[in-house]
């Protein structure tokens, strides 16, 4: 049988290279592709797929393609601009991100440090976020911080524990009174961590909407609460829950608002009778009056309490008498007085830090005479806002300074007293009633001095005192 002629055989091959083609091939119905694209064949998992042209994309080229612009690609607010004829978004030089003011970067990514813009500086500290000014910038402070960059703590106790905080002060919707009358659980006891068996404030058990209020006495800046319970008659009591209200004139509160502002914010308080649970205000109060709400309560409502704040101003930060910045050689007195005679029992001055504990806690003057004082020495000048006094007591007996003036110097040579700006004369400060309590005095118009010294006017027992300063660096 004779094989295939040659021309037959070549026919076969260029029939299956056909077929070849047709499978993988190139083209395949152009009604496919859209916007006149070009269709192809595709692989075992695609039929087809589309060749588009520029602008288009897409399966079937029917969608508009944006350009490299589209997602945004700048951050921080910045402006993306196409600076090429092609809309391909793979290459960046395709386009450019044009950067709001304060911001550089080819993504405008980083903050500028361009001269003139402050906030490149990052001023703010603690945590406090710069928004730049034309002329210089500010910084939004969380609380408790306060000042130009957010440098000032602001979160002194306000003299609940203390007793700066009088009982005059405190007030409440109603006293619990408890076996037979006898014990009086009133707001003056709500002090944090008061002793005793009576030691905290009780609201009545027929007061359905108690409370208990704070008078500062002038508007300042408050920054978080701490609350405690206490145990009666061997059972925890405390507020689970309270809300906080504030006014300027005591008559008209509002409440702390959730972060939303839809609604009071609920704090959570205790879990039990003497654990102590902090919340803080954000933003901070600036208001007189403080009112504590409580919502639900274990047992009974009874409450400890302190508040933490600072003056409204700031600069009300205590200067190192208690923490001992300010060295015991800086401490200097008049003279010094010593029990029975003995050196081993002498009041010196750098025992004059508040709260000095010890049997022998305070400054005590030798003689009782108004010409006595106590010198303070600053490492340098500060601006000096206000003082806190306290007395002490010496083998039972109650010493205190119960009225004093207040001298400053640049030089610890040249001195003037402090004036009471209504009359001009030197001004007399209300000292201490008892020999533990804390007694502040703020200072109307603050001074700027590197010695401060305490002239004692009038006293009880001995001229004895513990001190602390407040203010701030010039």
């Amino acid at each position: 049988m004779k094989g295939p002629s040659v021309l037959q055989t070549l026919w076969r091959l260029l029939f299956s290279l056909s077929v070849v083609l047709a499978a993988s091939g190139e083209d395949c119905d152009p009604s496919l592709c859209l916007n006149g694209g070009t269709c192809l064949n595709g692989s075992e998992s695609s039929t087809f797929y589309c060749l588009c042209p520029e602008g288009f994309t897409g399966q079937n080229c029917s969608e508009t393609e944006q350009g490299p612009c589209t997602p945004n690609p700048c951050l921080n607010y910045g402006q993306c601009r196409v600076v090429t004829e092609s809309r391909r978004g793979d290459v960046f030089a395709q386009y450019i991100c044009e950067c709001l003011e304060g911001f550089e970067g080819p993504h405008c990514q980083r903050l500028s440090t361009v001269a003139g813009n402050e906030c490149s500086k990052q001023p703010c500290k603690n945590g406090g976020t710069c928004l730049d000014q034309e002329e210089g910038y500010i910084c939004e402070c969380p609380s408790p911080f306060m000042g130009k960059s957010c440098e000032s703590p602001c979160n002194m106790p306000l003299g609940m524990e203390g007793g700066a905080i009088a009982d005059f002060q405190l007030s409440a919707s109603s006293t619990y009174y408890s076996f037979l009358g006898m014990q009086r659980w009133g707001p003056d006891l709500a002090r944090l961590n008061a002793q005793g068996i009576v030691n905290a404030w009780t609201a009545s058990t027929y007061d359905k909407n108690p409370w208990i209020q704070v008078n500062l006495l002038r508007k300042m800046r408050i920054t978080g609460i701490m609350t405690q319970g206490a145990s009666r008659t061997g059972s925890s009591e405390y507020l689970r829950t309270f809300k906080v209200g504030y006014s300027n004139d005591g008559y008209i509160f509002k409440f702390i608002q959730e972060p939303n502002k839809l609604r009071d914010q609920v704090f959570v308080g205790n879990i039990d009778n003497s654990g102590p649970k902090a919340n803080v205000f954000e933003p901070p109060l600036v208001t007189q009056f403080v009112r504590i709400v409580p919502i639900v309560c274990r047992r009974a409502c009874t409450l400890r309490f302190e508040l933490y704040g600072c003056e409204v101003e700031g600069c009300s930060a205590p200067l190192g008498m208690k923490s001992m910045i300010i060295p015991d050689k800086k401490i200097t007195a008049s003279s010094t007085f010593k029990t029975f005679g003995l050196d081993a029992f002498s009041w010196h001055p750098h025992f004059a830090r508040l709260d000095k504990q010890g049997k022998f806690n305070a400054w005590t003057a030798q003689r009782l005479q108004d010409t006595e004082w106590l010198q303070i020495e600053l490492e340098t000048p500060k601006r000096v806002t206000g003082i806190i006094t306290q007395g002490a007591r010496d083998f039972g007996n109650i010493q205190y300074v119960s009225a004093y003036k207040v001298a400053y110097s640049d030089d610890g040579k040249s001195w003037t007293e402090y004036k009471d700006k209504r009359t001009n004369s030197s001004k007399v400060f209300i000292g201490n009633s008892d020999n533990n309590s804390h007694k502040k005095n703020i200072f109307d118009t603050p001074f700027y001095s590197q010695f401060v010294r305490i002239l004692p006017v009038a006293w009880h027992g001995r001229i004895t005192l513990r001190v602390e300063l407040l203010g701030c660096e010039v």
